[in-house]
């Protein structure tokens, strides 16, 4: 079920949390506080080790101080070319911008300030690896650059074969997301280990910025595997859109900005292929599509589609259905499918964007874990249960929000719909 953050390095001043020490050569100064007592210089210790050897290229500048903070950091190859990085947000770490090149040495200077003014800069200069030999996990990046998406949209990242829950925490701590305006979220991981997802405790504000980067490429992985691949994307958020089918009532209702603008008649799966009820998100679009069904144990048969939105990984869409118009609103005949009319799909194609949620309720079975992009389909104590780090305990939902996610327009890149239900 496996699916497919620019930085510089410049002065800053960031809040530090301890890391462990390692010997680094060092430059301290110190001055005189008032009268006339000598202040301490702050302490400082960075990883890796000075000289040390077979350093990963995924490896970041750790830093921790003691009665200061971290002024300024410098990273340069051997060559003498800086190379750029940005801080962690806690300050413990930074982050080169791109993967290290294997055996190549780089040199980190970093300086140190206290409440008194006093400086401390410390060096440390060590070699990376040689390229490794080790297999790689296969990773998917869920989210493109320079698209709109809906507001329930999560950040997904895919892994083949899945991560081992004790590898976990290293992988999270190589994800990272900034939202403009701030909205904080958390990481989830699917129980299996394939897939991991990043939302917020309420869906995103329209407007909202996203950057994402998975910096995993060269990073250790267990025992045995490494990441494949350093990918970032940029997009943003568009206005909110939310579809919920009711098989009470065999009806659609399509809302925007929480308004009902629309009911749609629809058949969904009979009893022997039925529809999973459950709180999806659009996963991809396509005015054309093939359904191939042969080999499925229910399945058996080829059919092209217009108009199709996907739901689920399995193979759950909406989309046109010219032959059921006759069922839709009363009778469920599909083979797992929400069908519409053929006008109703076009429309339904103008209005909708990836990412936006897809409420079904009603049905003889419950959405799966991991079956699409499932970050919605649990609440908030138990999505943040799914994270490898800490979460913080003051990030909760809002006491009141906007009852319906969506957007209206952009795309993503999503599995090619070569299976799928009548």
């Amino acid at each position: 079920m496996g699916f497919e953050r620019r930085l510089s390095l410049l002065a800053a001043t960031i809040a530090a949390t301890p890391l462990a020490l390692a010997a680094c050569t060092a430059d301290q100064r110190s001055g005189a506080g008032p009268a006339g007592v000598r202040a301490a210089a702050p302490e400082l210790a960075l990883t890796p080790a000075d000289q040390a050897r077979d350093v990963p290229i995924s490896a970041e500048v750790g830093t921790a101080v003691k009665g200061g903070r971290v002024t300024q950091v410098r990273l340069t190859d051997d060559k003498g070319a800086q190379v750029g990085a940005e801080p962690r947000e806690d300050g413990s770490a930074w982050v080169p911008v791109a993967p290290l090149q294997p055996r190549r040495t780089y040199t980190a200077e970093v300086t140190a300030t206290g409440d008194s003014g006093n400086t401390t800069t410390r060096r440390t200069t060590f070699t990376t690896t040689a390229a490794s030999t080790k297999p790689e996990i296969t990773s998917n990046l869920y989210f493109e650059s320079n698209q709109t998406y809906g507001t329930a949209m999560p950040v997904t990242v895919s892994f083949d074969p899945p991560v081992p829950k004790e590898a976990r925490a290293d992988v999270q701590r190589r994800l990272f997301v900034k939202t403009n305006p701030p909205q904080p979220g958390a990481w989830s991981w699917v129980s299996d280990g394939s897939q991991v997802y990043y939302r917020a405790p309420d869906f995103w504000q329209p407007g909202t910025t996203i950057s994402v980067r998975a910096a995993l490429e060269g990073l250790p992985i267990g025992k045995d595997r490494q990441g494949d691949a350093d990918r970032s994307a940029t997009s943003k958020i568009g206005r909110q859109v939310a579809l919920e089918i009711d098989n009470a009532t065999k009806q659609m209702s399509v809302l925007r900005d929480g308004k009902l603008i629309r009911k749609i008649p629809v058949s969904l799966g009979k009893p022997s292929t039925p529809t999973s009820s459950g709180k999806m998100v659009i996963m991809a679009k396509h005015q054309y599509a093939t359904f191939d069904t042969r080999g499925e144990p229910d399945g058996g048969y080829v059919v092209d589609v217009e108009d199709a939105q996907r739901l689920t990984a399995g193979g759950e869409f909406i989309h046109g259905a010219p032959w059921s118009e006759g069922d839709q609103g009363s009778t469920n005949v599909s083979h797992g499918c929400t069908n519409v009319s053929a006008a109703a799909a076009d429309w339904l194609m103008n209005v909708t964007q990836v990412g936006d949620l897809v409420t079904v309720r009603g049905t003889e079975v419950p959405l799966t874990e991991g079956n699409g992009w499932t970050a919605w389909n649990v609440g908030w104590d138990e999505f943040v249960r799914g994270s490898a780090l800490p979460v913080p305990a003051g990030l909760r939902p809002a006491p009141t929000q906007a009852p319906h996610p969506g957007a209206v327009a952009g795309g993503s890149p999503a599995p090619a719909p070569s299976v799928g239900g009548r």
